[in-house]
C-alpha cells in the first residue's frame, strides 16, 4: 500500500510554492542544506520552512533563524509577514545575528552584561592601549617593531585579528615557538600578531573574563567557550528549529556554533547558501562547509536545490548557467536585457563615458536613478566615474567607501597642493581639513602621538595658516634619514612652485620625489592595498591632466567636488560601490565597468576562484538590465564575458520568456481566507475549509468552488 504523500500545512500568502520549495517546506530530515542560486527567494524558502513547522504545532519562541548582518535579519523579518505568519507571531520567532546570539548565550554563561563597542571607532580606545602596550612589553626585546597609530593601522591590525578570530587560528596558535614564528605561520606582520596578543590580554584579563567586546568578538569568545568547556553547550535553549540563511558567508567560528546547536537532541536544522558566492575568503569564509562539513557531522544530511530565480528573466539565467556550469532557471517572463558597450583604451576617460552614456540611456527612459548601480572591481575605479558623472551633472552615493577626493591618498595630494598655495581654509569642511592634516602625517611617516595628532588637527583648523610650519617642523623629527629628506624635498617643492604650473605636472613630480609606490607599500601591509592606492592616485593625476588645469584651478576644482558630493538627495541619485560589498542587494539596472583582462579577474587577487564569484554576484544583482563594459579589443576584455556564451542562450531564452508567460508565476496563491465564528467552524469544516495554524484563519484551498462559503467571505 503506497503512503498518501505528506501534505502542506502552511498555505502561503500571494504566493505559489514552486516544486522545489515545497520539497524543502516538507523536508523531515533532520539537516536540510538548500544549495541555491542567486536571486533563487533563499529566504522566502527559509520562512515557508518555518511557516510549516508553525502549522503542525511548532511555538514560535522553539525556532531559531541565524543570519550574518542586521539587513539580513530585517529581510527575515519582512519574509515571514510577507508570506502570511501574522506579525505577533513573528515576532515571538527569535531572529538574530550571529553575534547577537551569542552575546545572549555568553550572558547566560557569565552572568553579566559586556561593554559592547560596535564598531571600528569605538575600538581606538583600547587598539592605541595596546599598541602602546606592545612598545612597553616588547620593544627592548623583538627587533623590527613597527610602531604606528594613525588610523589606516588600526583599521589593517583590526582586518587582521578580525581574520585570526574568525578563522579560529588565533586560538589554536602554539605559542611555544615563539612571536617570530607564529607570526610568519599566521602570515600577519609581527608587530600585528604581538598587537593582537595585547589587545586580547587587555580584552580578557588574566582569567579570560571578557571586559569588553567589539564586531565578533562574541562570536569567536562562544566558539572558544564550547570547544573549552563542552558542558557550558547545556545553556543554549530547547530550539526545535534552526533556520540558517546565507550559509557562503560561514568561518570556523560561527561553523562551531552551529555544531554546538546540532548536538542538541530533537533539533532540527535547514540552512541555505550558495557556493558561488563566497567572496570574503580573507574573513574565513569558505565553501567546504557548505560542500561537506555539514555532511561530516551529520552523515544524513540532505541536499536540495534551489535553482529557479525570481530577480531576473531568462536571458541572465542562462548567462550565468554557462558562466558556472551549474543548472539555472528563471521563472519570470521579463527580459532582463544584457547591454555589452566597448571603449578604446587607449583613450582617457573613454569607459568611463560609456557608463554616463549607459546611466543617461536609463535616464531618458524615465527609469529612476536610484534604482541604478554602479558596480566596481576595485574602489580605484571611482576615479574616472565619478568625475564623469560631476561633468554630466548626475548624482551619485558611494556605498562602503569614500568618495575619491576624500580617500586618505587623495587627501595627502589635496594637503601638499595646500601647502603650495597656502589655502587650507578654501576647504569648506572641518572634518575634510582635519582628515588633510591625518593624511599629510599618515604618508609623511611622522610619529606622532594620538593626543599630539587631535591637538594638531584642533589647532590648524582653528587656523589654516599654520599648515605650512606645523608640517615642516614635524618633519625635523622624522626617524629615517631618507624618508626625511624626500618628504622635506618635496615640502620644499611644493613651497617654491608656482601656482600656474600645470597641476597634473606638480602631482607627478610630488609622486616621483616620494616614490609614492614604495612609500605605499610600507604603508599598506596588504600587496593589494598598496596596489590600489597607487592605482588611485594614477587616476587622480589623470584626471588633473585631463582637465588641463593648473594647480590653483585644480585645488579650486576639488573643493566644488566635495560640495557635489556633499549634495544629499532623496531620490534621483546612481550607487556607486565595489563588488564585494553588494552582495545581498538587487538593482533594476547594474553597470559593470573596466571588464578588461587584468582588472576583472584582478592579476592583483590570488584566490581566482573569488574573482569567478565576485563577478557571478555583481552580474546577478541585476533585475531588468545589466550593462557590461568592456575594451574595444577583443582580446583585452575579461574571460568572464566570453563564458557568459550571450549569443547561444539568447533563442533558448526568448523561448523561456515565452512559456513563463502562460504559466502562473509567484503571485497570488488563488486561497481564500474566510471569517468564521467559533459556532460555525465545523460546519465550515465539514464543507472542505482547512484550518491555517499558524495566521489562525480558516480558508478554502486552491481549486475547491468558494462560493459555498459565501457566507464567511472577508468584506473588503
Amino acid at each position: 500500500m503506497i503512503s498518501p504523500p505528506n501534505p502542506v500545512r502552511f498555505v502561503p500568502h500571494r504566493l505559489i510554492p514552486t516544486q522545489e520549495q515545497k520539497n524543502i517546506q516538507l523536508s523531515q530530515h533532520r539537516v536540510t542544506l538548500i544549495e541555491a542560486n542567486a536571486g533563487a527567494a533563499k529566504t522566502t524558502t527559509l520562512a515557508l520552512r518555518i511557516g510549516e513547522a508553525i502549522a503542525r504545532g511548532l511555538q514560535p519562541e522553539q525556532i531559531l533563524a541565524l543570519v550574518f548582518t542586521p539587513e539580513a535579519k530585517s529581510v527575515m523579518k519582512t519574509r515571514l509577514v510577507d508570506i502570511g505568519i501574522p506579525s505577533a507571531t513573528a515576532a515571538r520567532i527569535h531572529i538574530r545575528t550571529f553575534d547577537e546570539f551569542s552575546l545572549e548565550t555568553l550572558k547566560a554563561i557569565e552572568g553579566v552584561n559586556v561593554l559592547q563597542l560596535k564598531s571600528a571607532h569605538d575600538l581606538r580606545t583600547q587598539a592605541l592601549a595596546a599598541i602602546e602596550s606592545v612598545g612597553l612589553t616588547y620593544g627592548q626585546t623583538v627587533e623590527y617593531l613597527d610602531i604606528r597609530t594613525h588610523n589606516i593601522a588600526i583599521s589593517q591590525f583590526l582586518e587582521y585579528q578580525l581574520r585570526l578570530k574568525a578563522t579560529m587560528a588565533l586560538d589554536e596558535n602554539d605559542y611555544d615557538n615563539g612571536p617570530d614564528d607564529a607570526a610568519e605561520r599566521l602570515g600577519i606582520p609581527l608587530t600585528d600578531y604581538l598587537w593582537t596578543l595585547e589587545y586580547e590580554r587587555l580584552r580578557l584579563g588574566s582569567f579570560d573574563e571578557a571586559r569588553f567586546r567589539g564586531p565578533f568578538d562574541a562570536t569567536y569568545d562562544l566558539a572558544r567557550q564550547f570547544h573549552e568547556f563542552p558542558e557550558s553547550k547545556n545553556v543554549l535553549p530547547d530550539y526545535r528549529l534552526v533556520a540558517g540563511d546565507e550559509l557562503h558567508d560561514l568561518n570556523e567560528a560561527s561553523f562551531r556554533i552551529l555544531e554546538a546547536l546540532l548536538d542538541k537532541d530533537n533539533l532540527y536544522f535547514v540552512g541555505a547558501g550558495d557556493k558561488d558566492q563566497v567572496i570574503h575568503s580573507s574573513l574565513g569564509a569558505d565553501d567546504s562547509y557548505l560542500r561537506h562539513r555539514f555532511a561530516d557531522r551529520q552523515p544524513a544530511a540532505v541536499r536540495y536545490p534551489l535553482t529557479m530565480t525570481y530577480r531576473h528573466g531568462p536571458h541572465l539565467a542562462y548567462a550565468m548557467q554557462a558562466f558556472k556550469q551549474k543548472p539555472v532557471e528563471s521563472g519570470l517572463s521579463l527580459i532582463t536585457e544584457i547591454i555589452p558597450l566597448h571603449y578604446p583604451q587607449d583613450e582617457p576617460d573613454a569607459c568611463a563615458a560609456r557608463v554616463v552614456e549607459a546611466i543617461q540611456k536609463w535616464k531618458a527612459e524615465k527609469r529612476p536613478l536610484e534604482d541604478c548601480a554602479i558596480l566596481l572591481r576595485d574602489r580605484h575605479q571611482s576615479v574616472a566615474i565619478e568625475n564623469a558623472l560631476m561633468r554630466a551633472d548626475i548624482a551619485y552615493r558611494t556605498h562602503g567607501m569614500q568618495g575619491y577626493t576624500q580617500r586618505e591618498e587623495i587627501l595627502f595630494l589635496r594637503g601638499m597642493v595646500a601647502i603650495a598655495l597656502n589655502n587650507l581654509a578654501s576647504v569648506k569642511s572641518a572634518a575634510i581639513q582635519k582628515a588633510i592634516v591625518e593624511a599629510l602625517a599618515i604618508f609623511g611617516e611622522l610619529t606622532l602621538t594620538p593626543k599630539e595628532m587631535d591637538e594638531a588637527k584642533e589647532l590648524i583648523v582653528s587656523d589654516p595658516t599654520l599648515l605650512r610650519t606645523f608640517f615642516s617642523g614635524h618633519i625635523q623629527r622624522h626617524k629615517q634619514d631618507l624618508a626625511k629628506v624626500r618628504i622635506s624635498g618635496a615640502v620644499a617643492y611644493m613651497e617654491e612652485v608656482n601656482a600656474d604650473t600645470p597641476a597634473h605636472a606638480v602631482l607627478h613630480d610630488i609622486c616621483q620625489q616620494l616614490d609614492l609606490e614604495a612609500l605605499a607599500k610600507r604603508i599598506y601591509v596588504h600587496p593589494h592595498d598598496a596596489a590600489v592606492i597607487t592605482k588611485s592616485v594614477n587616476g587622480f593625476i589623470a584626471a588633473a591632466k585631463q582637465s588641463d588645469m593648473n594647480l590653483r584651478q585644480f585645488s579650486e576644482w576639488t573643493g566644488a567636488a566635495d560640495a557635489f558630493v556633499a549634495t544629499r538627495k532623496s531620490k534621483g541619485f546612481v550607487v556607486l560601490e565595489c563588488v564585494a560589498n553588494s552582495k545581498g542587494k538587487e538593482f533594476d539596472h547594474v553597470v559593470m565597468p573596466f571588464l578588461e583582462s587584468e582588472e576583472f579577474p584582478s592579476i592583483l587577487n590570488p584566490h581566482k576562484q573569488e574573482e569567478e564569484n565576485l563577478f557571478y554576484v555583481g552580474a546577478t544583482r541585476a533585475k531588468s538590465r545589466l550593462t557590461l563594459i568592456s575594451p574595444t579589443e577583443d582580446t583585452k576584455r575579461s574571460p568572464f564575458i566570453k563564458r557568459m556564451q550571450l549569443a547561444s542562450s539568447r533563442s533558448r531564452a526568448n523561448t523561456s520568456v515565452e512559456k513563463n508567460q502562460t504559466h502562473d508565476t509567484p503571485a497570488e496563491s488563488g486561497r481564500v481566507d474566510l471569517k468564521v465564528a467559533y459556532a460555525d467552524k465545523d460546519t465550515v469544516k465539514a464543507m472542505g475549509a482547512l484550518w491555517d495554524a499558524t495566521r489562525k484563519v480558516w480558508y478554502v484551498k486552491p481549486g475547491l468552488d468558494a462560493q459555498p462559503f459565501a457566507p464567511w467571505f472577508i468584506k473588503k
